[in-house]
């Protein structure tokens, strides 16, 4: 399928949302960016991820503290993905362009590539959110079906049962094989990626390279193959597990919508910021959450101001939601994160009953 177009409109929704959140910024004199409560949580984040690796590889824990460790890791994965690389990727973590290259250099430690990452969030799934065929993020079969235009196999019906085991499988998948597969095919999806620069493909052999010797080699030296086995699969599978959590809460439940495009124009029948209504917010009340998921259980926010850091999120809800009320445009928000999971349940239950 080739990239829909959006209807553009003078006087827009998205213009007066846009004009709102500046007036906002100058208005409170901060920066769009990350602050320093930022730069500390990825200082935390960071330092903690590096002391539970340590202790793990080097002074050998007892067996059950060593699962726990090894979820705890996993954890601690994922908040740096969604605080320090999603931020530094989408050029909102610092306004030192460096600061932002090292932040989403963070996803390459960790086994995957956000040079690759970039076309497939910033650029594919932003844009075409919950298009089928466009936006990568909603492919996940032959396991899962998560939009009604997606073909039905048999196995759906269970898929609101075993829809954790495929999740916990993501991380593992993408750092091993996804990777390679577009940056051999040079697509993601069916969307051309810009073409690797040479520095760009030594980029990805050596991260490559260090993370299979940091987290397989290294790990199997010291503790033997069958430790390393069940504890970096327990690592990549709680890592799976809660990634993609979080993106199914934002954008697979029961209210958000998957738009289609009207042939032969190919065309999408409202402006690009009507993808609020394929967005959804959970827990914004919960600060726990907001600072462990970065700010991503205000996905709405980040859907419409991805250049804006998450820190800012909160204060931000309050305009667009209020934009929305007066331009009649539903905004979907779940004040708990188990409303958001049960609703997450009911919208797999009911595409697998097709």
């Amino acid at each position: 399928m080739t990239a829909p177009k959006f209807l553009s409109q003078a006087n827009s929704f998205h213009a007066e949302m846009r004009k709102r959140i500046n007036d906002y910024f100058i208005e409170v004199g901060k920066a769009k960016t990350g602050n320093y409560s930022l730069f500390i949580k990825a200082i935390i984040l960071s330092v903690s991820f590096a002391l539970v690796y340590v202790h793990l590889v080097f002074f050998t824990p007892p067996v059950l503290l060593a699962l726990v460790e090894c979820v705890i890791l996993g954890g601690l994965t994922a908040a740096i993905g969604f605080n320090v690389m999603h931020d530094g990727a989408h050029g909102s973590f610092s306004k030192y362009g460096w600061l932002n290259e090292l932040a989403g250099l963070s996803l390459n430690f960790l086994g995957a590539n956000v040079y690759l990452w970039k076309t497939k969030h910033n650029v594919v799934h932003h844009t075409f959110t919950n298009i089928d065929g466009v936006d990568d993020d909603i492919d996940a079969r032959p396991f899962l079906r998560l939009c009604e235009t997606q073909k039905k196999y048999k196995i759906h019906r269970y898929q609101h049962l075993y829809f954790w085991a495929a999740y916990s499988l993501l991380y593992l998948y993408w750092i091993f094989f996804t990777d390679y597969e577009k940056y051999f095919t040079k697509k993601v999806g069916n969307m051309p990626i810009k073409p690797f620069t040479p520095k760009e493909h030594i980029i990805f052999w050596a991260f490559k390279v260090m993370h299979l010797g940091l987290f397989i080699a290294f790990p199997i030296y010291m503790l033997g193959f069958l430790p390393w086995l069940i504890g970096f699969l327990i690592y990549g599978m709680f890592t799976g597990f809660v990634l993609s959590m979080v993106f199914q809460l934002a954008h697979t439940v029961e209210d958000t919508q998957f738009p289609v495009a009207i042939q032969p124009e190919n065309q999408i029948e409202s402006e690009w910021a009507m993808q609020i209504q394929t967005t959804a917010n959970f827990a914004t009340k919960n600060k726990i959450i907001t600072w462990l998921v970065g700010g991503l259980n205000f996905q709405i926010e980040h859907h419409l101001f991805p250049t804006i850091s998450h820190v800012h999120y909160p204060a931000i809800s309050k305009i667009i939601k209020q934009l929305c009320q007066e331009y009649g445009v539903r905004y979907i928000e779940f004040p708990k994160t188990r409303m958001a999971v049960a609703s997450h349940i009911a919208h797999l239950h009911q595409l697998g009953k097709g």
